[in-house]
Protein backbone atom coordinates (compact mmCIF):
# COMPACT_ATOMS: atom_id res chain seq x y z
CA UNK A 1 0.00 0.00 0.00
CA UNK A 2 1.33 3.43 -0.97
CA UNK A 3 2.32 5.47 2.11
CA UNK A 4 2.09 9.23 1.61
CA UNK A 5 3.04 12.25 3.69
CA UNK A 6 2.41 15.82 2.52
CA UNK A 7 4.37 18.57 4.27
CA UNK A 8 2.88 22.02 3.66
CA UNK A 9 3.92 25.60 4.48
CA UNK A 10 7.61 24.84 5.00
CA UNK A 11 10.57 27.07 4.13
CA UNK A 12 13.55 25.42 2.44
CA UNK A 13 16.71 26.06 4.45
CA UNK A 14 18.64 27.30 1.40
CA UNK A 15 15.85 29.11 -0.46
CA UNK A 16 16.87 32.56 -1.77
CA UNK A 17 13.61 33.99 -0.46
CA UNK A 18 13.46 33.05 3.23
CA UNK A 19 9.79 34.00 3.47
CA UNK A 20 8.50 31.82 0.62
CA UNK A 21 6.87 28.55 1.65
CA UNK A 22 6.56 25.35 -0.32
CA UNK A 23 5.20 21.81 0.00
CA UNK A 24 6.93 18.44 -0.14
CA UNK A 25 5.22 15.19 -1.09
CA UNK A 26 6.67 11.94 0.19
CA UNK A 27 5.66 8.53 -1.11
CA UNK A 28 6.98 5.30 0.43
CA UNK A 29 9.85 7.10 2.11
CA UNK A 30 11.01 8.96 -1.02
CA UNK A 31 10.54 12.63 -1.91
CA UNK A 32 8.48 12.69 -5.11
CA UNK A 33 7.47 16.33 -5.53
CA UNK A 34 8.41 19.79 -4.27
CA UNK A 35 6.49 22.99 -4.92
CA UNK A 36 2.82 23.86 -5.19
CA UNK A 37 1.08 20.54 -4.69
CA UNK A 38 -2.64 19.96 -5.07
CA UNK A 39 -3.95 19.25 -1.57
CA UNK A 40 -6.64 16.99 -3.03
CA UNK A 41 -4.15 14.33 -4.13
CA UNK A 42 -5.64 11.79 -1.74
CA UNK A 43 -3.07 12.15 1.03
CA UNK A 44 -4.61 11.57 4.46
CA UNK A 45 -1.33 12.23 6.27
CA UNK A 46 -0.55 15.96 6.17
CA UNK A 47 1.92 17.94 8.26
CA UNK A 48 1.51 21.73 8.37
CA UNK A 49 4.98 23.18 9.00
CA UNK A 50 3.49 26.58 9.84
CA UNK A 51 6.35 28.44 8.19
CA UNK A 52 9.14 26.48 9.86
CA UNK A 53 12.46 25.83 8.13
CA UNK A 54 12.92 22.37 6.61
CA UNK A 55 16.36 20.85 6.08
CA UNK A 56 17.81 17.47 5.14
CA UNK A 57 18.22 15.17 8.12
CA UNK A 58 21.57 15.49 9.89
CA UNK A 59 24.20 12.74 9.62
CA UNK A 60 26.46 12.00 12.62
CA UNK A 61 29.49 9.97 11.59
CA UNK A 62 30.99 9.79 15.09
CA UNK A 63 28.79 8.84 18.05
CA UNK A 64 29.45 6.18 20.71
CA UNK A 65 26.21 6.43 22.61
CA UNK A 66 23.18 8.47 23.65
CA UNK A 67 20.07 8.25 25.82
CA UNK A 68 21.85 6.23 28.50
CA UNK A 69 23.01 3.57 26.04
CA UNK A 70 26.31 2.75 24.34
CA UNK A 71 27.27 0.68 21.31
CA UNK A 72 29.40 -1.38 23.72
CA UNK A 73 26.23 -2.50 25.52
CA UNK A 74 25.88 -4.99 22.68
CA UNK A 75 22.08 -5.05 22.58
CA UNK A 76 19.52 -4.00 19.97
CA UNK A 77 17.81 -2.01 22.72
CA UNK A 78 20.92 0.12 23.21
CA UNK A 79 21.05 0.92 19.50
CA UNK A 80 17.36 1.82 19.60
CA UNK A 81 17.97 4.23 22.49
CA UNK A 82 20.84 5.87 20.59
CA UNK A 83 18.76 6.06 17.41
CA UNK A 84 15.75 7.61 19.11
CA UNK A 85 17.82 10.10 21.12
CA UNK A 86 19.64 11.17 17.95
CA UNK A 87 16.27 11.92 16.33
CA UNK A 88 15.47 14.43 19.07
CA UNK A 89 18.38 16.51 17.79
CA UNK A 90 17.63 16.28 14.06
CA UNK A 91 19.96 13.37 13.29
CA UNK A 92 18.43 10.92 10.81
CA UNK A 93 21.51 8.75 10.09
CA UNK A 94 24.57 7.80 12.12
CA UNK A 95 27.63 5.58 12.26
CA UNK A 96 27.89 3.48 15.41
CA UNK A 97 31.33 4.49 16.64
CA UNK A 98 33.16 2.12 18.95
CA UNK A 99 36.33 0.11 19.58
CA UNK A 100 37.62 -3.38 18.78
CA UNK A 101 38.96 -5.53 21.60
CA UNK A 102 41.69 -7.89 20.35
CA UNK A 103 41.32 -11.52 21.44
CA UNK A 104 37.81 -10.91 22.77
CA UNK A 105 34.37 -11.80 21.43
CA UNK A 106 33.39 -8.24 20.30
CA UNK A 107 29.71 -9.09 20.34
CA UNK A 108 28.89 -5.38 20.20
CA UNK A 109 30.21 -5.32 16.62
CA UNK A 110 28.10 -8.33 15.66
CA UNK A 111 24.98 -6.70 17.11
CA UNK A 112 25.72 -3.36 15.41
CA UNK A 113 26.24 -5.07 12.06
CA UNK A 114 22.99 -7.02 12.43
CA UNK A 115 21.05 -3.82 13.06
CA UNK A 116 22.33 -1.75 10.13
CA UNK A 117 19.29 -0.64 8.13
CA UNK A 118 16.78 -1.98 10.68
CA UNK A 119 14.02 0.32 11.90
CA UNK A 120 15.35 1.42 15.29
CA UNK A 121 12.57 3.93 15.87
CA UNK A 122 14.70 6.97 15.12
CA UNK A 123 17.86 7.72 13.17
CA UNK A 124 18.99 5.12 10.64
CA UNK A 125 22.14 3.13 11.48
CA UNK A 126 24.32 3.32 8.35
CA UNK A 127 27.26 1.26 9.56
CA UNK A 128 30.20 1.12 11.95
CA UNK A 129 33.11 3.49 12.61
CA UNK A 130 35.99 1.90 14.53
CA UNK A 131 38.46 4.06 16.44
CA UNK A 132 41.41 1.72 16.30
CA UNK A 133 42.69 -0.77 17.11
CA UNK A 134 45.66 0.41 15.02
CA UNK A 135 46.28 3.68 16.84
CA UNK A 136 48.97 5.32 18.95
CA UNK A 137 49.20 4.50 22.65
CA UNK A 138 50.61 8.00 23.19
CA UNK A 139 47.48 9.56 21.68
CA UNK A 140 44.87 7.05 22.83
CA UNK A 141 42.67 9.68 24.54
CA UNK A 142 39.58 7.92 25.90
CA UNK A 143 40.48 4.56 24.33
CA UNK A 144 41.78 1.94 26.74
CA UNK A 145 45.13 0.19 26.03
CA UNK A 146 43.40 -3.20 25.74
CA UNK A 147 41.58 -1.84 22.67
CA UNK A 148 44.85 -1.11 20.84
CA UNK A 149 47.21 -3.43 18.97
CA UNK A 150 49.88 -3.17 16.24
CA UNK A 151 48.65 -3.08 12.64
CA UNK A 152 47.96 -6.60 11.42
CA UNK A 153 46.19 -7.84 8.32
CA UNK A 154 45.12 -10.91 10.29
CA UNK A 155 43.38 -8.70 12.89
CA UNK A 156 41.84 -6.61 10.11
CA UNK A 157 40.46 -9.77 8.50
CA UNK A 158 38.89 -10.69 11.84
CA UNK A 159 37.32 -7.22 12.08
CA UNK A 160 35.98 -7.40 8.54
CA UNK A 161 34.50 -10.81 9.24
CA UNK A 162 32.76 -9.67 12.44
CA UNK A 163 31.39 -6.47 10.91
CA UNK A 164 30.09 -8.43 7.91
CA UNK A 165 30.43 -5.71 5.28
CA UNK A 166 29.20 -2.89 7.54
CA UNK A 167 32.50 -1.29 8.56
CA UNK A 168 32.30 2.15 6.94
CA UNK A 169 35.24 3.94 8.57
CA UNK A 170 38.36 3.12 10.56
CA UNK A 171 40.52 5.63 12.43
CA UNK A 172 44.18 4.72 12.09
CA UNK A 173 47.62 6.13 13.00
CA UNK A 174 49.76 6.11 9.82
CA UNK A 175 53.12 6.30 11.62
CA UNK A 176 52.77 2.77 12.98
CA UNK A 177 54.76 -0.03 11.30
CA UNK A 178 52.77 -1.86 8.60
CA UNK A 179 49.96 0.72 8.69
CA UNK A 180 50.31 1.40 4.96
CA UNK A 181 49.10 -2.08 4.02
CA UNK A 182 46.13 -1.67 6.37
CA UNK A 183 45.21 1.68 4.80
CA UNK A 184 45.42 0.26 1.28
CA UNK A 185 43.32 -2.76 2.26
CA UNK A 186 40.67 -0.47 3.75
CA UNK A 187 40.52 1.67 0.62
CA UNK A 188 40.34 -1.42 -1.59
CA UNK A 189 37.39 -2.57 0.55
CA UNK A 190 35.61 0.79 0.08
CA UNK A 191 36.10 1.67 3.77
CA UNK A 192 37.12 5.22 4.73
CA UNK A 193 40.59 5.35 6.26
CA UNK A 194 40.63 8.25 8.71
CA UNK A 195 43.66 9.85 10.34
CA UNK A 196 43.42 10.05 14.11
CA UNK A 197 44.63 9.02 17.57
CA UNK A 198 48.05 9.48 16.07
CA UNK A 199 51.47 10.84 17.03
CA UNK A 200 52.51 11.21 13.39
CA UNK A 201 54.88 13.84 12.09
CA UNK A 202 53.98 16.13 9.21
CA UNK A 203 55.68 13.82 6.68
CA UNK A 204 54.21 10.64 8.17
CA UNK A 205 50.78 12.20 7.89
CA UNK A 206 51.34 13.07 4.23
CA UNK A 207 52.56 9.51 3.65
CA UNK A 208 49.28 8.28 5.15
CA UNK A 209 47.33 10.52 2.79
CA UNK A 210 49.32 9.18 -0.15
CA UNK A 211 48.49 5.63 0.97
CA UNK A 212 44.77 6.41 0.91
CA UNK A 213 43.68 8.23 4.08
CA UNK A 214 40.98 10.72 3.03
CA UNK A 215 39.56 12.00 6.30
CA UNK A 216 40.59 13.13 9.80
CA UNK A 217 38.95 12.11 13.07
CA UNK A 218 38.07 14.87 15.60
CA UNK A 219 40.69 17.32 14.32
CA UNK A 220 43.09 18.77 16.95
CA UNK A 221 42.14 16.11 19.50
CA UNK A 222 44.38 13.06 20.06
CA UNK A 223 47.12 14.35 17.74
CA UNK A 224 50.19 16.62 18.01
CA UNK A 225 49.70 20.38 17.98
CA UNK A 226 51.29 22.76 15.47
CA UNK A 227 54.86 23.86 16.28
CA UNK A 228 56.81 26.27 14.10
CA UNK A 229 59.68 23.78 13.73
CA UNK A 230 57.49 20.66 13.77
CA UNK A 231 54.31 21.36 11.77
CA UNK A 232 52.80 18.00 12.61
CA UNK A 233 49.62 16.49 11.18
CA UNK A 234 47.43 19.58 11.43
CA UNK A 235 49.34 21.52 8.80
CA UNK A 236 49.29 18.43 6.57
CA UNK A 237 45.49 18.25 6.92
CA UNK A 238 44.97 21.96 6.27
CA UNK A 239 47.07 22.01 3.11
CA UNK A 240 45.80 18.75 1.57
CA UNK A 241 42.67 19.90 -0.19
CA UNK A 242 40.92 16.55 -0.60
CA UNK A 243 41.04 15.72 3.11
CA UNK A 244 37.81 16.33 5.03
CA UNK A 245 37.85 16.69 8.80
CA UNK A 246 35.59 16.13 11.78
CA UNK A 247 35.23 19.02 14.21
CA UNK A 248 33.72 18.89 17.69
CA UNK A 249 32.18 22.34 17.78
CA UNK A 250 31.29 22.54 21.48
CA UNK A 251 33.88 25.25 22.23
CA UNK A 252 35.55 22.93 24.77
CA UNK A 253 37.31 20.30 22.66
CA UNK A 254 38.50 23.17 20.44
CA UNK A 255 38.73 26.77 21.66
CA UNK A 256 36.23 28.95 19.79
CA UNK A 257 39.03 31.08 18.28
CA UNK A 258 40.80 27.97 16.97
CA UNK A 259 37.50 26.56 15.72
CA UNK A 260 36.88 29.76 13.75
CA UNK A 261 40.42 29.60 12.33
CA UNK A 262 40.01 25.94 11.33
CA UNK A 263 36.63 26.52 9.72
CA UNK A 264 37.96 29.41 7.66
CA UNK A 265 41.15 27.55 6.70
CA UNK A 266 39.45 24.30 5.71
CA UNK A 267 36.42 25.95 4.13
CA UNK A 268 32.84 24.81 4.73
CA UNK A 269 32.99 21.99 2.17
CA UNK A 270 35.70 20.13 4.12
CA UNK A 271 34.21 20.39 7.62
CA UNK A 272 31.97 17.73 9.19
CA UNK A 273 30.73 18.52 12.71
CA UNK A 274 30.33 15.50 14.99
CA UNK A 275 28.92 14.93 18.44
CA UNK A 276 31.53 12.38 19.58
CA UNK A 277 28.50 11.55 21.71
CA UNK A 278 28.52 9.45 24.86
CA UNK A 279 25.59 7.70 26.55
CA UNK A 280 25.06 10.91 28.56
CA UNK A 281 23.87 12.63 25.36
CA UNK A 282 20.30 13.78 25.87
CA UNK A 283 20.41 13.22 29.64
CA UNK A 284 20.95 15.46 32.65
CA UNK A 285 24.42 15.98 34.14
CA UNK A 286 25.69 13.00 36.11
CA UNK A 287 28.17 10.13 36.41
CA UNK A 288 28.26 7.31 33.87
CA UNK A 289 30.42 4.32 32.88
CA UNK A 290 32.16 4.01 29.49
CA UNK A 291 33.95 0.72 28.74
CA UNK A 292 34.22 -0.01 32.48
CA UNK A 293 35.59 3.41 33.47
CA UNK A 294 33.59 6.10 35.25
CA UNK A 295 33.21 9.55 33.73
CA UNK A 296 31.25 12.68 34.53
CA UNK A 297 29.01 14.61 32.17
CA UNK A 298 28.67 18.28 33.03
CA UNK A 299 27.30 21.10 30.87
CA UNK A 300 27.43 18.90 27.78
CA UNK A 301 31.07 17.82 28.27
CA UNK A 302 32.20 14.32 29.27
CA UNK A 303 35.50 13.74 31.12
CA UNK A 304 37.24 10.93 32.94
CA UNK A 305 38.14 11.57 36.59
CA UNK A 306 41.66 12.66 35.56
CA UNK A 307 40.16 15.41 33.37
CA UNK A 308 40.62 13.63 30.02
CA UNK A 309 38.02 14.80 27.52
CA UNK A 310 36.14 11.80 26.16
CA UNK A 311 33.28 13.25 24.14
CA UNK A 312 30.15 15.35 24.41
CA UNK A 313 26.63 15.02 25.70
CA UNK A 314 25.30 17.46 23.10
CA UNK A 315 23.06 16.67 20.14
CA UNK A 316 24.01 17.63 16.60
CA UNK A 317 21.43 20.44 16.45
CA UNK A 318 22.99 21.96 19.59
CA UNK A 319 26.48 21.72 18.12
CA UNK A 320 25.23 23.31 14.91
CA UNK A 321 24.11 26.34 16.92
CA UNK A 322 27.55 26.59 18.50
CA UNK A 323 29.25 26.29 15.10
CA UNK A 324 27.24 29.25 13.86
CA UNK A 325 27.94 31.28 17.00
CA UNK A 326 31.70 30.63 17.00
CA UNK A 327 32.36 30.98 13.26
CA UNK A 328 29.67 33.43 12.07
CA UNK A 329 28.60 30.72 9.64
CA UNK A 330 25.09 31.26 8.19
CA UNK A 331 22.40 28.64 8.77
CA UNK A 332 22.31 27.27 5.22
CA UNK A 333 26.08 26.72 5.17
CA UNK A 334 26.07 25.19 8.65
CA UNK A 335 23.33 22.74 7.66
CA UNK A 336 25.29 21.61 4.62
CA UNK A 337 28.22 20.66 6.88
CA UNK A 338 26.04 18.07 8.66
CA UNK A 339 24.12 16.91 5.58
CA UNK A 340 25.81 17.20 2.19
CA UNK A 341 29.36 16.90 3.56
CA UNK A 342 28.95 13.63 5.49
CA UNK A 343 26.76 12.20 2.72
CA UNK A 344 29.54 12.91 0.23
CA UNK A 345 32.17 11.35 2.48
CA UNK A 346 30.10 8.19 2.87
CA UNK A 347 29.27 8.02 -0.84
CA UNK A 348 25.51 8.27 -0.27
CA UNK A 349 24.98 11.72 -1.78
CA UNK A 350 22.77 10.15 -4.44
CA UNK A 351 20.14 9.45 -1.76
CA UNK A 352 20.79 11.57 1.32
CA UNK A 353 21.99 15.03 2.34
CA UNK A 354 19.78 17.17 0.10
CA UNK A 355 16.09 17.86 -0.45
CA UNK A 356 15.17 16.89 -3.99
CA UNK A 357 12.83 14.51 -5.84
CA UNK A 358 13.89 10.84 -5.76
CA UNK A 359 15.97 11.37 -2.59
CA UNK A 360 15.33 9.69 0.74
CA UNK A 361 12.75 11.55 2.83
CA UNK A 362 15.07 12.11 5.80
CA UNK A 363 14.10 15.60 6.95
CA UNK A 364 14.15 17.91 9.96
CA UNK A 365 11.82 20.81 10.72
CA UNK A 366 13.47 23.57 12.75
CA UNK A 367 11.36 25.63 15.09
CA UNK A 368 11.50 29.43 15.09
CA UNK A 369 14.35 29.33 17.66
CA UNK A 370 16.15 26.77 15.42
CA UNK A 371 15.60 23.91 17.86
CA UNK A 372 14.31 20.67 16.38
CA UNK A 373 10.53 20.54 16.05
CA UNK A 374 10.03 17.42 13.91
CA UNK A 375 12.36 14.70 12.63
CA UNK A 376 11.33 12.50 9.70
CA UNK A 377 13.16 9.31 8.69
CA UNK A 378 12.17 7.54 5.46
CA UNK A 379 8.95 9.55 5.36
CA UNK A 380 7.96 8.60 8.92
CA UNK A 381 7.74 11.08 11.78
CA UNK A 382 10.07 9.69 14.47
CA UNK A 383 10.20 12.74 16.75
CA UNK A 384 7.95 15.73 17.31
CA UNK A 385 7.80 18.30 20.09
Amino acid sequence: MLQKLLITNCRLFDAPDDKQTTSILIENGIITEIGRINSSIGCNNTLDAQGRIIAPGFIDIHIQGAGGADVLDATPGALEAISQTCARFGTTSFLATTVFKPEQENRHLTIAAENVGRDLGGANLLGIHLEGPFISLEKKGMILPECICPPSLQVLDEILDITNGHLRMMTIAPELPDSTQIIKRLVDSNIIASFGHSNATYQQTLDGFNAGISHATHLFNAMPSIHHRAPGPLVAVFQTKHITAQLITDGVHIHPAVLKFAFKTLGPNRVIPITDGMQALGLDDGKFIYNGVEYESKNGTARYKDGTLIGTALGLSQLLEKLMAFTDCPLDVAIKTVTQNPAGLLGIEDKKGIIAPEKDADLVLLDHDRSVHTTIVAGKIVFQK
